[in-house]
C-alpha cells in the first residue's frame, strides 16, 4: 500500500516531464531549440519534443511573407524636396533560420537604414519629374542593395515599390497651376481652332451669297432692261419716238418709286422731288451726261490717234542707202 502511494507521485512527476518536452510549432512558422544555451536546431511546423530542462524554445521566427513600409524624405537634383514610400516585401529563408535569428538583432531596423541609404544615394541624381517616371528604376536598386545585404542575415527580399511620392505642398500647387495652365492653353487653342472654322465657313456662306446675289441682281437688270426695250419698241409702234417713250418710261418709274416708299412703314426720311418734270429733268441729266462722255472718249481716240501717228513718222524716217555723206562743210546731206 505505501509503495503504490508512493508510485502514483513519481508516475505524475514522469507524466508531467514527458508533457512538458511536447510542444507544437505552427504552419510558417519555426521554432528555435536551444540546449543549455546552444543552438541545437530549428524546428518547422508540427508536433515536436524536447528534453525538458536540457531543451529550452529560445524563439519563434514567423516565415510569411511580410512588409516593411519606410518614409523617406530626400531632396531632387532640381533642389526640391521630397517624401518617398517605399515598400519592402521580404521573407525569412526557410533554410537559414539559424542567421535570421542569432546574426539580427533588429531586421526591420537594417531594413530601413539600408532603404535609407540607397534612396538618398539615387533620388539626388534626378529632377522630380524624373522622380515620377523612373520610380521602378529606384525600387530596382533598393532591392538589388537590399538582396545583396540581407541574403547573409537569412532574408529574401521578395519586391520593393516606391508606393508614394510626395514633394513639397508648394511644389505640388505650382506642378497644379502648370497642369491647369496647359490645359487651359489647350483648351484656348481648340477654341480658336472652332471659332476659325466658324468665321471661315461663315465668309465662305457669305461669299457664296453675295455671289448669287450679285448674279440675281445681274439677271434682274438684264430683263429690266430687255423688258424697258420691249416697253420702246411697243411705244415706237403706236407713233411715240424713242426719247419720248424714254421720258414715258422714267416717270412712270419714278412715281412707281413714290408709291413703293409711301407704302412702307419703317423707313428712313427720304427727300425726293415729286413734280411731274422731275422724270423729264432726270431723263435731260442723263442724255446730257451721255453725250457729254461719248464727247470726251471721241477727244480721247482722236488726241492717242494723233499722238500715235507722230511717233511713227519720227520712228520710220530712213537714211540715205550709203548713210550719211559731208560736205566740203561738214554738213550732213
Amino acid at each position: 500500500m505505501g509503495s503504490a502511494l508512493f508510485l502514483i507521485p513519481f508516475l505524475m512527476l514522469v507524466v508531467f516531464f514527458l508533457l512538458s518536452g511536447i510542444f507544437t510549432v505552427k504552419q510558417q512558422t519555426a521554432a528555435v531549440v536551444e540546449r543549455f544555451g546552444k543552438f541545437l536546431s530549428g524546428r518547422s511546423s508540427g508536433l515536436h519534443f524536447k528534453i525538458p530542462f536540457v531543451d529550452r524554445i529560445a524563439g519563434r521566427i514567423n516565415l510569411k511573407v511580410q512588409q516593411l513600409d519606410v518614409l523617406v524624405e530626400t531632396k531632387t537634383k532640381d533642389d526640391v524636396f521630397v517624401k518617398l514610400k517605399i515598400s519592402v516585401q521580404f521573407q525569412v529563408i526557410k533554410e537559414k533560420v539559424y542567421a535570421a535569428f542569432y546574426k539580427l538583432e533588429n531586421p526591420h531596423d537594417q531594413i530601413t537604414s539600408y532603404v535609407f541609404d540607397v534612396v538618398r544615394a539615387e533620388v539626388p541624381k534626378m529632377k522630380l519629374d524624373d522622380v515620377f517616371e523612373r520610380k521602378d528604376d529606384v525600387a530596382i536598386a533598393v532591392k538589388k542593395e537590399l538582396n545583396d545585404a540581407m541574403l547573409n542575415y537569412g532574408y529574401d527580399i521578395i519586391k520593393t515599390l516606391v508606393t508614394d511620392i510626395d514633394p513639397d505642398i508648394q511644389v505640388k500647387a505650382a506642378m497644379n497651376r502648370i497642369n491647369a495652365a496647359e490645359r487651359e492653353k489647350v483648351a484656348a487653342e481648340y477654341e480658336g481652332e472652332a471659332e476659325r472654322i466658324k468665321i471661315v465657313a461663315k465668309a465662305r456662306a457669305e461669299a457664296e451669297s453675295k455671289r448669287l446675289q450679285g448674279q440675281g441682281i445681274a439677271d434682274q437688270r438684264r430683263e429690266i432692261a430687255r423688258g424697258l426695250e420691249e416697253s420702246v419698241d411697243v411705244l415706237n409702234n403706236v407713233g411715240i419716238n424713242s426719247q419720248e417713250a424714254s421720258a414715258l418710261i422714267v416717270v412712270t418709274q419714278h412715281y412707281d418709286t413714290l408709291q413703293s416708299i409711301g407704302e412702307a412703314t419703317n423707313t428712313n426720311l427720304i427727300l425726293l422731288p415729286n413734280s411731274p418734270q422731275a422724270g423729264s429733268n432726270m431723263l435731260n441729266d442723263m442724255i446730257a451726261s451721255f453725250v457729254a462722255s461719248n464727247q470726251i472718249g471721241e477727244e480721247m481716240k482722236k488726241t492717242n490717234a494723233a499722238n500715235g501717228l507722230g511717233k511713227k513718222n519720227k520712228t520710220s524716217k530712213k537714211l540715205p542707202p550709203n548713210g550719211p555723206s559731208l560736205d566740203n562743210d561738214g554738213v550732213v546731206f
